[in-house]
């Protein structure tokens, strides 16, 4: 895929699959909403989950969207980034992901209980890979 495919696919496509390394070295893969930030992916997540804990050990990750059903159909994109925790304005990166999922029913008490226990991940891409098997 061209860059502005990947990016164009990076908006349409729903869910993230995060690789994190584990304290005994094997993958931990992880599903999560997302948002696109000036071409990069956030996302939240519990800041006691598995993830958080093997990012703050090792910030390195591998992230992969893809969609179709069939062969000839797959596609998708692998990036190789660095993730940063943010603990700070946790609350208007959530809104941002609810608004993206529920095209702006959001309810912003939940929000704001959600929100303390929570942190936002930064993915700084190293390296994109893609695929379109459309294109064969």
């Amino acid at each position: 895929m061209s860059a502005a495919e990947v990016a164009a696919f990076l908006e349409e496509e729903r869910v993230v699959t995060c690789a994190t390394l584990g304290r005994d070295g094997w993958p931990h893969l992880m599903p999560l909403w997302y948002v696109v930030r000036d071409g990069e992916v956030w996302a939240w997540t519990y800041a006691k989950s598995q993830k958080v804990r093997n990012l703050e050990r090792d910030p390195r990750c591998t992230l992969q969207v893809e969609a179709g059903d069939g062969y000839d159909q797959l596609r998708g994109v692998m990036v190789k980034a660095e993730a940063t925790i943010h603990r700070e304005h946790v609350l208007e990166l959530g809104v941002e992901i609810f608004e993206r999922y529920t095209g702006g029913a959001v309810d912003p008490e939940y929000l704001r209980r959600q929100a303390p226990k929570r942190v936002g991940l930064q993915f700084a891409a190293r390296s994109v890979a893609s695929f379109d098997h459309r294109k064969l």
